[in-house]
């Protein structure tokens, strides 16, 4: 399978995409405190969505860390804080 893209998951000015699993406590507490201040996402499962998990691992030094957030500009961060998202998203 290919690997996606950064380009292929750049969210809308805004908001986020973020790359995450199910059982993942540390994705389940970002989107938790997104959902809390208004600040909209999609979530992309690396372990249902072909190519996402080479993508995550590429961003990671090799690593399959989530969550893993891209913003609008590109750029990306691995476990943010929400005050991390709202300062990139400023």
């Amino acid at each position: 399978m290919d690997t996606a893209q950064i380009a292929d998951f750049t969210p809308e000015a805004g908001t986020v995409t973020m790359f995450s699993t199910e059982w993942c406590g540390y994705c389940k507490r970002l989107k938790l405190m997104l959902d809390k201040t208004g600040i909209g996402y999609t979530i992309v499962d690396i372990e249902r969505t072909p190519g996402t998990e080479d993508l995550v691992k590429s961003i990671n030094g090799g690593n399959a860390v989530v969550p893993t957030v891209i913003y609008p500009d590109g750029t990306t961060a691995t476990n943010p804080s929400l005050n991390d998202v709202k300062l990139a998203l400023a």
